[in-house]
């Protein structure tokens, strides 16, 4: 994987986010991320790439483009596998919140977990957490950890967690540890990242969420040398032997960072709506502006990205 595909990746997200935020605020999830589906589908291909889609928008029979194992790119260059998520955040989008975003992740193939569209239990921090959190442990004790790592108190800490019923407890416990929390309605690959950012305010992500966007948190960690563990949550029995048959045998195991995503990726993300961490989609006269982030784990090169969109020369947009 060339640096240069990198940029080339960048054009993809780009288009997704321009497509998808024209119905920010409108109330229709479907709309919206039908619209980043298309606009990410078309200009995939045109990328010099043999690619494989393994985190997509589902199975074959449920997802007419976009789907898992469909084959993207031109048909030239190195096979990749890819993981997206053409609108990460449909429902903030459609209500017009923050933190939805178009993203993906790029790896040699062979190198991205194949995982079931399930939960996943999470954990991820920035870098002051490597080495340091146990998914195995209690919220509390990685809040110790990581407060001790941070040369903080817990006081100080900021733990982002989705605000599901599921979570209740989870939510109670952290509150009697000491720390604040940030409930977040959608979105927890970007909320993820932002606990790498000093910037955001964020400091640890916990609770169960979807278990593809897992694999797309760690690719960006692994670039941004921050840490993530998951264990997967299959709801049934159908499943578990899903998963089972994606190659992953043991349903209880504890995925490292470098399981989820190996050896090296990339890491494509642009902004629909503004974030802790992305700008999002602005429309003038003339066209619209991105705010995109590329990353490389091989570098550990992060870009930031402003990008200039006139329609009148870009008749695709």
């Amino acid at each position: 994987m060339n640096r240069n595909l990198a940029l080339e990746f960048v054009r993809v997200t780009e288009m997704a986010a321009i497509a998808s935020a024209r119905l920010m605020g409108r109330g229709d999830e479907k709309a919206a991320d039908q619209a980043a589906v298309d606009a990410m589908r078309q200009m995939l291909d045109s990328v010099d790439c043999q690619a494989t889609v393994v985190i997509g928008e589902g199975e074959r029979d449920e997802a007419p483009m976009l789907y898992i194992g469909e084959k993207v790119g031109s048909g030239n260059g190195p096979e990749l596998e890819i993981a997206l998520d053409p609108l990460e955040g449909t429902t903030v989008c459609a209500h017009g919140g923050y933190n939805s975003i178009s993203v993906m992740a790029i790896a040699e193939k062979g190198n991205l977990l194949h995982a079931p569209d399930t939960y996943m239990k999470k954990i991820a921090t920035g870098r002051e957490g490597k080495g340091i959190i146990d998914i195995n442990e209690s919220a509390t004790e990685n809040l110790k950890r990581l407060a001790e790592a941070k040369k903080c108190r817990i006081q100080d800490l900021t733990a982002v967690i989705l605000d599901r019923e599921r979570h209740l407890d989870l939510i109670e416990e952290v509150r009697t540890a000491g720390a604040r929390i940030q409930l977040i309605g959608d979105g927890d690959v970007a909320a993820s990242i932002a606990c790498c950012n000093p910037n955001s305010g964020n400091d640890i992500l916990f609770g169960t969420g979807g278990a593809p966007e897992g694999v797309i948190s760690a690719a960006a960690l692994r670039c941004m040398g921050g840490e993530f563990q998951g264990i997967l949550q299959p709801r049934n029995e159908e499943e578990i032997i899903r998963a089972k048959a994606m190659g992953v045998d043991d349903i209880n195991k504890v995925f490292t960072i470098e399981e989820l995503a190996s050896g090296h990726v990339m890491f494509v993300a642009t902004g629909v709506t503004t974030g802790n961490f992305l700008d999002g989609v602005q429309f003038t006269p003339w066209g619209a502006k991105t705010h995109s982030i590329v990353m490389r784990s091989k570098s550990g090169t992060i870009r930031n990205i402003t990008a200039e969109h006139h329609f009148d020369t870009k008749p695709r947009y």
